[in-house]
């Protein structure tokens, strides 16, 4: 697969206020995220609750996404889970609608001991979709699993033929840079904590994968360009705005401040699944007047709380 270049999201999974998945709701959000020079998504990750949906749900979902994939738009479709054979499933199932590529996930229940362990997990998942590019999903804040990548590279180069390289979700950026230059920059190393994207640009990436690009594309777009122009000051006042924005983000709920602000922005992600809880109308108008006192929206008139 050519490599990622430019913005992935991570998008939200819509949901009805019964709390079924609401698959009429992705063509709009496709165009959306097309609109806003998005070139692709990660589905049924993280910000997707994917851990959160029947193996159905997550079926259907990426199949309503792959209706939109494009030369220019990727469709890469999560395989977590805390049991082999779902993993497997997933991955033949990508495979089979073709996706662009898939995420491997260690369980996050029963966790690999060693990086061999995480290796041979890894093995048995990619080898179900063997002519799928396959990207490590690294995020221990949620997998508990935090082994040097480098390791894992080096460990899985000959065990995984179809892995392409790591969505890295992760602070360690002396890791990243390492996992980078291996083998001469072979693998495909995109950052995934939007709050250091100018960090990682520094040491070379070039791709990047996250959940603020559903709807601030246009100011990591800016930190990119400006990052690449050479001025230096302009992408780390973006930088700035969007820590700031994360930090808004975090105190308001994060996955679900996440949804609300999709609401705002004219898709309707609608509310979170259980344990998540969704914000509070009184919550939201709070959320929205601190999005807007950061300039994030133009007029109260563009958003609908």
């Amino acid at each position: 697969m050519t490599r990622i270049r430019g913005l992935i999201a991570a998008p939200f999974t819509p949901m009805d206020a019964d709390g079924a998945i609401a698959l009429a709701v992705i063509p709009a959000y496709a165009a959306k995220l097309k609109e806003d020079g998005i070139a692709g998504v990660f589905v049924n990750g993280t910000t997707g609750e994917g851990h959160s949906l029947s193996s159905d749900e997550r079926y259907a979902q990426a199949e309503a996404w792959i209706r939109h994939r494009t030369e220019d738009f990727r469709v890469i479709i999560n395989t977590g889970h805390t049991a082999l054979p779902e993993c497997i499933a997933f991955a033949r199932h990508a495979e089979h609608i073709g996706a662009d590529a898939v995420g491997l996930m260690p369980p996050n229940y029963f966790k690999p001991s060693t990086v061999e362990d995480l290796v041979r997990f890894c093995t048995e998942v990619a080898s179900a979709c063997p002519a799928t590019p396959a990207y490590y999903y690294h995020i221990p804040s949620f997998t508990g699993v935090s082994f040097p990548m480098i390791a894992f590279l080096t460990a899985a180069e000959e065990a995984i033929p179809n892995l392409t390289g790591i969505k890295f979700t992760y602070e360690n950026i002396m890791d990243y840079a390492q996992c980078l230059s291996f083998r001469n920059g072979a693998y495909d190393m995109v950052f995934g904590r939007d709050e250091l994207l100018l960090s990682s640009l520094v040491v070379g990436a070039q791709g990047a994968i996250g959940s603020t690009y559903n709807f601030a594309a246009h100011l990591y777009h800016g930190i990119m360009e400006a990052f690449a122009a050479g001025n230096v000051d302009s992408a780390r006042e973006g930088q700035a705005k969007a820590v700031e924005m994360i930090s808004v983000l975090n105190r308001y709920g994060g996955l679900a401040a996440g949804k609300a602000i999709m609401k705002m922005s004219g898709i309707d992600c609608g509310p979170v699944r259980s344990p998540l809880h969704s914000l509070s109308h009184d919550s939201k108008k709070s959320l929205f007047e601190a999005f807007t006192a950061q300039g994030l929206f133009l007029s109260a008139a563009e958003a609908v709380i």
